[in-house]
């Protein structure tokens, strides 16, 4: 069970041997912490998740929520593990011990976060939007807020949500219609009318903060005259503790693909007149509050698309060499020849291979993006500082969408390994699929990233942040260059790497011509040649990290006796394992992504000039 949530050798390699996160320790911030501790704590996120909660993964999915009366039940077998999720201070890890949190690493936190949130998001939401909410409320909430809500919030004895969406809005935040008029106290009543939001109403715990955008009485149009506000399902009294409730009223439950245990809620804010918020920073500022939440959730749901794929990986991985049938190819002539398992089958192995690259490329990518929050935090130099935060910025809309699609598209390979096995409910993986195609749509859809990749984050600092980015990946390519069982592999990606830019430079000059239209129309094709280049990056990183350890293990010995190595020491077969599966994507799978920077660049019009009625229907 254990390898069906993630690898645990991949994960401490990427940890110590490709990102070196044990070198933190020097840094006063973590200078009582140590490797041993590190793996101690991951090592009691593993046991937790694979004990407590994968088991409660398909039971949640087959009994569902229970809806009445405006009250939402989830699986009765949630209690337990949740309980337990908040004495073991699970939500907070990497917050400050002062206000409830672990005071860990970015880094580590994603790690064991992998095994937590891998084992089922159904039930890890709820201590997932909690953070979130929480964060928000530490960073942007007055003394007197931050009393009242932050340890409860971030020991999840209280959950928290974000509250967006609305029926006719959309993802245009700026159309919502919710309103908030101050009273005498100092708090605002809230009328309006939410959708999708998720773990908006349960019976997990006592009391739901929401965070609720809205537009007080007189504001601006759009998103200039929007507000936030704390707005908890009970009151809570001055003294902390709980008042009467607060007009927040569930309506009803979403009935999703998906996600059967994770409620999805529609809310309704003072339908009496009662329903009170507390401003939650500045008047018609609180998009800038919101964003703190919304790009945490979005590097969030990158970071569930790499769950999703590594599980889908470890479970194909597994049923294809259990899995007996057909006869190797090699033998395929020989009717006396005896079945085998279908790992030995090209295009099965072809499958895995994809996969493989595609989980061990967004893990070493996710895992990457939480080191520069501890780089940033760690950093000496205010320059420094500001030159990982605008990287992590221009990362964020390609770790949520990237890693979103191809964690979705890892499930349905791993279906397709499975064959009409995978079809069926007798087998995980039909639910992996149903589980992880939400995360191309929510914490704002795929095609949203790519046009704020395109339209902002291109063009930060006049392009110098995207320059800074391209920097880095040279210089992995110039350690590869150094290696002659590298160099080759670092040429194409250098290739690759220079289209990157002439592409981007084509589609930033026409995104700000009279044919933007046919740019935005390029621009998630953009984003995905952009992150199969990281991807790039990311394989032949773990290959210049993975290559001194396998010399050191069969640099003496001849071709023969290297092959026999590998198959029998399994250091040397993991580390065989980088260096192939980066050979397997960079001259396999780049070469495509040459060619669709070459459609980019052609920027045809064929989408934008069609006429509606053309379309049909």
């Amino acid at each position: 069970m254990a390898q069906q949530i993630a690898d645990r050798r991949d994960i401490d390699f990427v940890l110590y041997e490709q990102l070196k996160v044990d070198d933190l320790i020097v840094h006063d911030r973590y200078s009582d912490m140590n490797r041993k501790m590190f793996d101690m704590i991951i090592n009691e996120a593993r046991k937790f998740a694979i004990k407590e909660i994968l088991p409660v993964n398909e039971e949640g999915d087959k009994v569902g929520l229970v809806f009445e009366n405006n009250q939402v039940k989830v699986p009765e077998c949630f209690h337990r593990p949740y309980k337990l999720l908040c004495e073991g201070e699970w939500i907070a890890m990497s917050e400050d011990p002062e206000v409830g949190g672990q005071g860990l690493p970015h880094t580590i936190a994603q790690a064991a976060s992998e095994y937590i949130v891998g084992a089922d998001f159904s039930f890890a939401a709820f201590g997932f939007a909690t953070h979130g909410a929480a964060k928000m409320i530490e960073v942007f909430g007055t003394q007197k807020q931050k009393e009242l809500f932050l340890k409860k919030m971030y020991s999840g004895q209280w959950t928290g949500t974000m509250v967006l969406t609305e029926a006719e809005a959309g993802s245009d935040v700026g159309a919502l219609t919710t309103s908030a008029k101050k009273n005498e106290d100092g708090s605002y009543s809230i009328t309006g009318n939410k959708i999708f939001i998720t773990a908006a109403e349960h019976d997990l715990t006592e009391n739901i903060v929401h965070p609720v955008l809205a537009r007080i009485e007189g504001a601006p149009a759009g998103t200039k005259g929007i507000s936030l506000f704390i707005v908890p399902k009970i009151w809570v009294n001055e003294d902390g503790t709980q008042g009467e409730f607060n007009d927040v009223v569930c309506t009803a439950i979403e009935e999703k693909m998906g996600l059967h245990a994770s409620p999805t809620c529609q809310l309704s804010f003072g339908g009496k007149g009662k329903c009170r918020g507390l401003l939650l920073g500045e008047e018609n500022k609180g998009m800038r509050v919101m964003f703190q939440m919304m790009n945490e959730a979005r590097l969030g749901v990158g970071a569930i698309g790499l769950f999703n794929a590594s599980c889908a990986y470890l479970y194909a991985v597994n049923y294809a060499r259990e899995r007996i049938q057909g006869r190797d190819l090699a033998d395929m002539l020989n009717k006396e020849a005896k079945p085998v398992s279908i790992i030995r089958h090209p295009d099965v192995r072809r499958m895995l291979m994809t996969m493989k690259a595609y989980t061990e490329g967004m893990r070493s990518l996710v895992y990457y993006i939480s080191y520069l929050f501890d780089r940033e935090e760690t950093a000496s130099d205010d320059d420094e500082k500001t030159k990982i935060s605008d990287l992590t910025g221009l990362l964020t809309p390609i770790v949520k969408s990237y890693c979103s699609d191809r964690g979705f598209e890892c499930a349905v390979m791993a279906m397709q390994v499975y064959g009409g096995y995978g079809y069926t409910k007798d087998y995980p993986v039909e639910r992996l699929v149903r589980d992880s195609k939400i995360n191309s749509i929510y914490e704002g859809t795929n095609g949203i990233q790519a046009m704020d990749l395109l339209g902002r984050k291109m063009g930060m600092k006049k392009g110098a942040v995207f320059m800074q980015f391209l920097m880095e990946i040279q210089k992995v390519i110039a350690a590869a260059k150094e290696n002659e069982g590298l160099s080759d592999l670092a040429v194409k990606l250098e290739e690759a790497v220079n289209r990157l830019g002439s592409v981007a430079m084509h589609l930033g000059k026409t995104a700000m011509s009279l044919e933007f239209k046919s740019a935005f129309a390029h621009a998630m094709p953009f984003l995905d040649a952009m992150g199969d280049v990281i991807m790039g990056w990311m394989l032949l990183w773990r290959a210049v990290a993975a290559f001194p350890g396998l010399e050191k293990i069969v640099s003496e010995l001849d071709d023969a006796q290297r092959a026999e190595k590998i198959k029998k020491n399994k250091n040397a077969a993991f580390y065989d394992g980088q260096v192939k599966t980066a050979r397997f994507f960079i001259e396999s799978m780049l070469p495509v992504t040459m060619g669709r920077m070459d459609a980019i660049e052609a920027t045809s019009k064929a989408a934008v000039e069609m006429e509606e009625a053309s379309f049909g229907g």
